[in-house]
């Protein structure tokens, strides 16, 4: 409530000076503040939060400012009716070049939308029968109120009035569950797919948005000139654009108003001189690339906290008395959770998995043990969606699983932890405990959008499961501590967590004691045989052999992808298989297999 009462208080000092302002001259400088402003604002979703780079946001600044030139001038549509149709226009610009483009990431996708400007660029400069070419479109239906045109301070309070419903609307959809989905994609594609993120989906999302907002503030543009033409559709425009949120503060929400604010202030007093202009600019990007990453907003954030502690709180004790919040489960106890029957993957000459067969019992910890390079985190990649088998049958809650992605998987109530840490670790412990719930929110984008109380209420809903869940794993202390920042092993407990947070049927662990101490391994323990209290199924592939002996109910032992013993932990202990895959003989003694699947020298 603070932070809206703070942007409506700006938003009518703003207002308010604009009243008094007459000057005309001044009054655009106001104005051009809040077109950048709407720009960047859509432009912060998509690179600070969704981490995705875009260089072709000037041709979705055309697509708004030339779809209402064309929709008032040839086809004679009202002024107000036109801004919204242009708008989208854009925002079906950015669906179609989003879809193919978003599949690439990285630079790949830079040069993409790149290339989507420029040729943008040249279509409105070289169709002159249709854009009007170098000349322009003129004549365009202006704004209007009563039936007057908008007076140049009117377009300013419009322009207050629209950043100030974008930016409202941006936080409701950004502080929740939609925000971290999107910095999740920032931080880890994979890890963000494994508890439910749709990563395609939601990286078009940000780029529709940012298409949005663009194309809005291009059709302003056009309606305020009457006029348009190519000289406002340069690379610099893409360029200037990308500045104003990596010079404000990328994925902050007050990033945008900075850097529009200052950037369109500096090349106010810099206009006169062009080649300046540029110059600054390109000395801008650079110092906010490398001297300043977290921009302007960083900058006064890192000022709040200089005299407050940061000293890390201890995690504590687990809560006995937590409960794990779990999904119901109609069928019947004794079916299978999943079977799996054939499943193969090869790479070129490389069979990792080959003809493995496994049936998975509800309420049971089933271990995947086996030498280096046995095929075991292939196997649950495979399981988990990571990876496709080549071959093979897998059937989960009689659902088959080969072919369905890992957020559909994820939704299904197969749930993972990774061999290498895979935390969101800008985050704090809770909003990465909190991802882990994000597919099993229903609040969709427009009751986020609008903050309806229906998505108040999953909001607040979820964060009491998570609460429970930091609970049961003696983590509360260190809910709003940065994830990335604890020591390895409470960060070991932070994803099972979250992986715990996606209230599976089925728990996937691969090697999660790796580079505990004994202590910490002996807690895992009996942390695991809590979660399976909870009527959790757990898969755990490990090599501390005391641990799997200790819990298991089930054993599964893979050998160069192939599966060569199963039973009990004492059955496996007394396979002359399991021998010769530990110890490379084809016979041993049966005290030295022992010790060997103990863990021990």
């Amino acid at each position: 409530m603070r932070h809206v009462l703070l942007a409506v208080l700006l938003a009518a000092a703003a207002a308010l000076a604009a009243a008094f302002v007459t000057n005309d001259f001044y009054l655009r400088i106001l104005f051009n503040i809040c077109i950048y402003l709407l720009c960047a604002s859509g432009m912060n979703v998509l690179l600070g939060f969704a981490g995705q780079k875009s260089l072709g946001q000037a041709g979705l600044f055309a697509a708004g400012a030339y779809g209402v030139a064309l929709l008032t001038t040839s086809w004679d549509l009202g002024p107000w009716l036109a801004l919204l149709l242009a708008t989208g226009i854009a925002a079906a610009c950015g669906v179609l070049i989003a879809a193919p483009s978003l599949r690439v990431r990285g630079p790949s996708l830079a040069m993409v939308t790149l290339a989507f400007g420029i040729v943008v660029e040249k279509l409105v400069t070289e169709a002159s029968d249709i854009f009007g070419g170098a000349m322009g479109i003129y004549a365009i239906k202006p704004l209007t109120l009563n039936g007057d045109p908008l007076t140049m301070q009117q377009w300013v309070w419009l322009g207050i009035l629209l950043c100030l419903g974008l930016h409202l609307l941006l936080r409701n959809l950004l502080t929740g569950r939609f925000g971290r989905a999107f910095l999740s994609l920032q931080a880890d594609e994979i890890a963000a797919a494994a508890v439910g993120v749709s990563v395609h989906r939601y990286k078009v999302l940000a780029f529709v948005i940012a298409a949005t907002t663009c194309g809005l503030a291009g059709a302003l543009v056009a309606q305020q000139n009457q006029y348009i033409n190519s000289d406002f559709i340069t690379f610099n425009l893409s360029i200037f654009i990308l500045l104003l949120v990596l010079f404000g503060g990328a994925g902050s929400l007050a990033g945008p108003v900075l850097g529009a604010v200052t950037l369109t202030l500096l090349s106010a007093l810099l206009a006169r001189w062009s080649w300046i202009e540029h110059f600054v600019q390109g000395a801008l990007l650079l110092f906010a690339l490398y001297a300043m990453p977290k921009g302007l907003a960083g900058v006064l954030a890192g000022l709040r906290r200089s005299g407050t502690s940061t000293a890390p709180r201890k995690a504590a004790e687990p809560d006995l008395q937590a409960r794990l919040p779990t999904r119901p489960d109609d069928a019947s106890p004794v079916a299978p959770l999943l079977t799996a029957q054939g499943v193969s993957k090869s790479y070129g000459g490389v069979r990792p998995a080959r003809d493995i067969a496994a049936l998975l019992t509800r309420g049971h910890i089933h271990a995947l043990i086996g030498p280096n390079g046995a095929g075991k985190s292939t196997f649950i990649n495979i399981l988990s969606g990571v990876v496709r088998p080549d071959d093979g049958d897998i059937r989960f809650r009689d659902t088959p699983l080969g072919r369905i992605s890992p957020h559909a998987i994820c939704g299904l109530g197969v749930a993972r932890t990774f061999q290498n840490l895979r935390l969101f670790r800008e985050l704090s412990v809770q909003d990465n405990v909190l991802l882990g719930q994000h597919a099993r929110m229903r609040n969709g984008f427009l009751a986020s959008l609008l903050g309806l109380p229906a998505s108040r209420r999953e909001e607040a809903a979820a964060r009491k499961r998570v609460t429970e869940i930091l609970r049961f794993l003696g983590l509360s202390e260190l809910a709003q501590q940065t994830a990335g920042s604890l020591p390895y092993g409470l960060q070991r407990r932070v994803e099972l967590a979250r992986a715990l947070a996606t209230e599976p049927y089925l728990l996937l662990l691969d090697e999660p004691a790796a580079g505990l101490n004994p202590q910490e391994t002996a807690e895992l323990g009996e942390l695991l045989l809590r979660i399976r209290e909870q009527g959790v199924t757990i898969l755990l592939v490990e090599h501390h052999m005391d641990l799997v002996m200790a819990i298991s109910d089930h054993v599964i032992v893979l050998d160069y992808g192939e599966k060569i013993a199963e039973g009990t932990p004492a059955q496996v202990q007394a396979d002359a298989r399991v021998t010769a895959a530990y110890l490379g003989v084809e016979e041993a003694p049966e005290a030295a297999l022992e010790l060997s699947l103990a863990g021990k020298p």
